[in-house]
C-alpha cells in the first residue's frame, strides 16, 4: 500500500497549508487569560461580526462550544430539544448529562432537519414532575443527515418557536460556512434568531484546531467562566487563532469547491448497482448505503484503503465521503473509479 493520498474520511483531516503555518510565525501574542492576546481578540471580534453577535469566545473545539453553551443556557434537570442524529448526542461522550446534568429530547427529523411543529410537540408543559424544556439545538449543516442544509425559513421558524415558548436557540455551526457559500445567505442571517452560535475552523477551513462561540456579551462572559472551569483557557492562544484568521481570509472560497466536488461524486456514483438510499448532496458530504449483495461498508473501506483511498463506514452498510481542501478533482476521479470497480457500473 502506498501513501494515502486521497483522504475522504472527514474534513477534520484537512492539513494546514504552508502559508497558514507561516502566518502563525508573525502573529502578535499575549496572555489570553488576561485578555492580552491581540491575535485571539482580533479573531473573536471578526467572528462576532461575521455571525452578527455582540461578542465571541475562542475555544479549542466545537465540542467545547456546544457543551459550554449547554452549561450556560441550562440548569441540571433541564432538557435540550435536538435531532437524534446531532453531534451533541452522538459524538460528545454523553457530556450534557455528565457535565451539566442536562437531558436530551430527540426528534426524528428528515436528514437531521426538523420543523417548528416538531418543536411545539416536544416542549414539555409546565409541571413540577417533568424536565424543563430549555433549549433547542440546530446543526447547520447536518453531518449525519448527509450535509443537509437547513432552509432559512425552516431554521427561522424553529428559532422563533423556541423563543415564543421561552426557550433559547443554539446553533451548532460546525459547517455553517459550507451552507453560506452554497446558498449565498450570510452567516449572520442564518444566526440572526439564535441566542448562541459557533463556527469551526478545523474542518473545511483547514486550521489545526479551534472554534469560536458567539452570542450576547453577557452570554460570552459566562461562557468564558465555563471555559476556565473546564480547563479550556489558554495562554498564547494567538498561535492557534492566527491560523483561524488565515482561514477566514483565504479558505472560505475553497468550501465552494468542496461542495462542488461532493456533488460531482454523488452524481457519478448514485446509479451504481451497489448503491442505494443516497442522501441529497447539499454540501461537502456524501452518504449512501450499499446493497445486500455488495461487500459490507467495512470491507469497502479496506478495499479502498489498499487503493490509497480513505472513506468512512457508518454502520454495516453505510458509507460517508467528505470533501475538503486536501482532495481535488483527480482524487474524486480516483474515488469514483475504485467505487465503480467495487459496486458495479
Amino acid at each position: 500500500m502506498g501513501n494515502l493520498m486521497h483522504d475522504f474520511y472527514a474534513d477534520t483531516k484537512s492539513i494546514p497549508t504552508k502559508p497558514m503555518l507561516e502566518s502563525i510565525l508573525s502573529a502578535p501574542l499575549g496572555d489570553e487569560q488576561k485578555g492580552e492576546d491581540p491575535t485571539t481578540a482580533r479573531l473573536e471580534a471578526r467572528v462576532a461580526e461575521l455571525l452578527g453577535k455582540e461578542a465571541a469566545v475562542f475555544m479549542i473545539s466545537g465540542t467545547m462550544c456546544n457543551e459550554i453553551a449547554v452549561r450556560v443556557h441550562c440548569n441540571p434537570g433541564d432538557e435540550v430539544i435536538c435531532d437524534a442524529s446531532c453531534h451533541l448526542l452522538n459524538y460528545e461522550c454523553g457530556s450534557p448529562a455528565a457535565l451539566s446534568g442536562v437531558l436530551l429530547h430527540t426528534l426524528q427529523g428528515e436528514n437531521g432537519i426538523f420543523s417548528f411543529k416538531d418543536v411545539q410537540k416536544a416542549i414539555r408543559p409546565s409541571s413540577r414532575y417533568m424536565p424543563v424544556s430549555k433549549m433547542v439545538l440546530v446543526e447547520q449543516t447536518s453531518n449525519l443527515g448527509g450535509g443537509a442544509i437547513w432552509p432559512l425559513e425552516t431554521i427561522d421558524a424553529v428559532a422563533e418557536e423556541a423563543k415564543t415558548a421561552g426557550l433559547v436557540a443554539h446553533m451548532d455551526g460546525a459547517r455553517l460556512m459550507n451552507a453560506v457559500v452554497k446558498t449565498d445567505i450570510s452567516a449572520s442571517r442564518y444566526a440572526q434568531n439564535f441566542d448562541s452560535v459557533w463556527i469551526d475552523f478545523s474542518k473545511g477551513l483547514g486550521a489545526p484546531c479551534g472554534a469560536v462561540l458567539a452570542g450576547s456579551a453577557d452570554f460570552c462572559e459566562q461562557a468564558w467562566r465555563q471555559k476556565q472551569a473546564l480547563g479550556g483557557a489558554m495562554r498564547q492562544s494567538g498561535v492557534l487563532a492566527a491560523a483561524c484568521l488565515y482561514a477566514l481570509d483565504h479558505h472560505v472560497e475553497q468550501l465552494a469547491e468542496d461542495n462542488s466536488l461532493a456533488a460531482s461524486i454523488g452524481e457519478r456514483i448514485q446509479h451504481l448497482r451497489g448503491v442505494k438510499n443516497m442522501m441529497p448532496v447539499d454540501s461537502n458530504i456524501v452518504i449512501f448505503d450499499v446493497t445486500e449483495n455488495s461487500p459490507t461498508a467495512a470491507e469497502i473501506v479496506e478495499i479502498l484503503r489498499d487503493a490509497d483511498v480513505l472513506v468512512g463506514a457508518f454502520g454495516e452498510r453505510r458509507i460517508r465521503i467528505v470533501t475538503c481542501l486536501n482532495v481535488d478533482q483527480s482524487s474524486g476521479d480516483k474515488l469514483v473509479q475504485e467505487l465503480t470497480s467495487i459496486l458495479g457500473g
